[in-house]
């Protein structure tokens, strides 16, 4: 993963601005043809739409619009052709770029996730897409049309609106939350029933995020305070919880407690990034696709109603285990198609698994071979061979001229099915024996791949349509103990997203995710790069 280069993003935009100004047409709308001097609606409307550009998670200074107000408001106490002119260049060029921002987003993803694939969109001509809008419906609903159809943006903007209107400086955030009541082994907590020093300041932050109804009860009353930590407060801090992703039992530890102290400025901002990726995460592909969200370890398979705002109506939910935080398994981001199942499938041991890993275990203990299940097979031929670990065959794994593979059983790392989307980073969908691990809050253990906590429900969902494949022989085929491998008569895209804030039901509440790969920080330090090169380009002019 790598931040935005500097030299890249500024090729970008001069590219753009020079396309904005070309694309001024001999006449400009900017401006009433019978009394040249005075603006019209449209310069007024045009100039609204970049001032709330906030309210889609933009940036208004990236469009110059304090720069274009002064000097429209200069044009009218009189001014030469050539400095109406130049505003109108100006102001074509800001609205061609917001345009573009709003549909495509401000950054080549590409730029800042290693490996990243995004999928094949429809051409966008901001310059034209403009030159329609003023020839016809207008700016407001051209700037609707052009932000990302999905439900769950508008859900976003929403939310977006109200942690807005907490403000910079929120009255509850001006300080810290008191430190939690010393606990057993060093450790601190707040359980209901115990005292604690900050529960009005609890109950004023949990007011203010709508965990908890805005009551003179919530904390008490100004004559009589909460003394001790309980209802309605314990119900709000498992609210909070909930939306956090932690485990809601109420009790506020080390975790809850640092995501209390995160200000709404900053809430704010992943709900903006997240928005940002929806520019160019295609979450629509076809009828019925699978999504995966890394930062809140989930999976979800749903299908698309009809048309560019169809719903999304989830199916099937499940838990899932991503690659680890290290950078080298990191599950990566893209969207390909799923194609076949595997039934009771060989685990082929990754190369680097097998260095890294497992042959310095089996010289340390050549029965674990055995006992997992494990045999050779020849990397030239792909025929098994027999015989267990020794110096000689381990040397040839490591020469790459063996390789280590898992039988099917009760042991394989892949559990008793795989779902199989051919791409270059070997990334896969499967079971696993460690079941256990689906309890956990954070879910970064695998290599890479994603482990899914209900396969059957997932089989069922992809094989929906395939005939003969009900539930009964699904499970026949993954307790079989054979490898056997399905084709799909219809292949079905398989999306691998990163989002730090969702909006799960409309007008539900807002949900955070911890941004487990920094892909958040590598984002918001790639559009403040950019909005610093405009800034730099916008005085210049």
């Amino acid at each position: 993963m790598r931040a935005a280069p500097r030299v890249l993003i500024l090729v970008m935009l001069s590219a753009v601005l020079a396309t904005a100004a070309q694309s001024q047409p001999a006449s400009s709308p900017w401006f009433d043809p019978s009394d040249p001097g005075r603006p019209t609606p449209q310069a007024r409307q045009a100039l609204a739409l970049l001032q709330s550009a906030a309210s889609h998670g933009l940036e208004p200074q990236d469009y110059q619009v304090q720069a274009l107000e002064r000097s429209l408001a200069e044009l009218q106490n009189g001014a030469e052709p050539a400095a109406r002119e130049r505003f109108a260049e100006r102001l074509s060029a800001a609205t061609t770029r917001y345009l573009q921002d709003l549909h495509r987003g401000r950054i080549d993803p590409r730029s800042i996730h290693y490996r990243f694939s995004p999928a094949e969109r429809q051409p966008f001509d901001a310059a034209a897409y403009l030159q329609q809008a003023l020839a016809g419906s207008g700016l407001a609903a051209a700037a609707t049309a052009a932000a990302p159809q999905l439900p769950l943006y508008g859900d976003l903007r929403e939310v977006l609106a109200q942690y807005r209107a907490l403000g910079q400086q929120h009255p509850a955030w001006q300080r810290p939350l008191a430190p939690l009541p010393a606990a057993g082994k060093g450790g601190r907590k707040l359980e209901s029933g115990e005292p604690y020093v900050d529960l009005d300041l609890l109950a004023r932050r949990l007011v203010a995020l709508g965990d908890l109804p805005a009551s003179p009860a919530a904390a008490g009353t100004d004559a009589e305070p909460a003394q001790r930590y309980a209802e309605p407060l314990v119900g709000a801090v498992r609210a909070f919880q909930r939306r956090h992703g932690l485990g809601d039992d109420g009790v506020i530890g080390p975790a809850t407690l640092a995501e209390l102290q995160v200000a709404p400025a900053a809430r704010r901002r992943q709900i903006e990034l997240t928005m940002e990726r929806l520019r160019w995460t295609p979450l629509q592909l076809a009828p019925r696709m699978i999504t995966i969200n890394i930062p809140e370890f989930v999976l979800r398979a749903y299908e698309v109603g009809p048309g560019p705002e169809g719903a999304i109506r989830v199916r099937e939910e499940m838990r899932v285990i991503v690659g680890k935080a290290f950078s080298s398994m990191r599950t990566p981001l893209f969207d390909e198609t799923m194609r076949y199942i595997e039934f009771s499938p060989y685990w082929n041991v990754p190369p680097s698994i097998a260095r890294g890993e497992l042959v310095p275990r089996l010289r340390r203990d050549p029965s674990h071979f055995e006992q997992q299940g494990f045999e050779f097979v020849d990397s030239a031929s792909g025929a098994a061979r027999a015989g267990g670990p020794s110096a000689a065959t381990l040397d040839a794994v490591l020469a790459g001229q063996l390789r280590i593979r898992q039988r099917p059983g009760p042991r394989n790392a892949l559990g008793d099915i795989k779902f199989a989307f051919p791409n270059s980073d070997h990334i896969y969908l499967h079971h696993t024996p460690s079941v256990d691990l689906f309890q956990r809050e954070r879910r970064d253990f695998s290599h890479g791949c994603i482990r899914v906590e209900d396969p059957l429900a997932l089989a069922r969902f992809v094989l929906q349509e395939q005939s003969g494949w009900d539930e009964p022989r699904i499970r026949e085929a993954m307790s079989a103990g054979k490898s056997a491998t399905l084709k799909l008569e219809a292949p079905m895209p398989v999306l691998i997203a990163y989002g730090t804030a969702l909006v799960k039901q409309t007008a539900g509440p807002v949900h955070f995710f911890a941004d487990i790969y920094g892909h958040d920080r590598v984002l918001d330090q790639a559009l403040r790069q950019r909005s610093a090169a405009l800034a730099k380009a916008g005085a210049a002019q």
